[in-house]
């Protein structure tokens, strides 16, 4: 739950509490989305249905604007907030692995997981494919430790490797979700699939 913990601001059982809810929410706008459904995600990549580029496009605009605004007032130091490090190679060949099993599966782990807890038997597959890759992972790690920590860049974001403002950043970004918006509904149009 970012800086609260490190300044004692809630405890470590509230923040795990804070984060059940948080998980509970989460699966519910899945499931409200339609997320459960295989062939609404894999849609995205065929594009007869772009809901998925849409939700997290919009979410992370919100999730964006709401920091920057809070920051904006005082209410959130962003330089307390975690960023994830980036290992270059080791995260390009990892997405790639993830966008095969997300378009092969019709799934991402969060998705199977809602897809498995409304009964779903091809999501309860695809978790159980997801755990035997951590094995794997986790089996091959001292082999490939190398090259996962290699080409490491620091934990960069947008507006410092550009040398811009956030809120010239965050407004180029909302121009890109709106660009990206007006694709999916072309791509929806183009590519129309009746039934799903």
């Amino acid at each position: 739950m970012g800086p609260l913990i490190i300044n004692d601001i809630i405890t470590q059982n509230t923040n795990f509490f804070l984060a059940f809810l948080i998980g509970i929410g989460f699966g519910f706008v899945l499931e409200s989305s339609g997320f459960s459904s295989s062939r609404k995600l894999a849609g995205m990549f065929y594009g007869y249905d772009t809901v998925v580029l849409k939700v997290f496009f919009t979410a992370a605009i919100v999730a964006m604007l709401g920091l920057l605004f809070m920051s904006l007032f005082n209410w959130i130091d962003l330089d307390m907030v975690y960023v994830n490090p980036t290992y270059l190679w080791s995260t390009i060949i990892g997405g790639a692995i993830m966008g095969a099993g997300f378009i092969t599966g019709g799934f991402c782990p969060g998705t199977s997981f809602c897809g498995a807890s409304i009964g779903k038997i091809d999501a309860m597959f695809f978790i159980g494919g997801m755990f035997l890759g951590i094995i794997i992972f986790a089996e091959a790690y001292p082999l490939l430790e190398p090259f996962y920590k290699g080409s490491f860049k620091g934990t960069p974001t947008l507006p410092h490797a550009l040398g811009l403002k956030d809120g010239v950043v965050v407004l180029g970004i909302i121009i890109v979700a709106m660009g990206m918006f007006w694709v999916g509904e072309w791509a929806e149009k183009k590519f129309p699939r009746e039934e799903y």
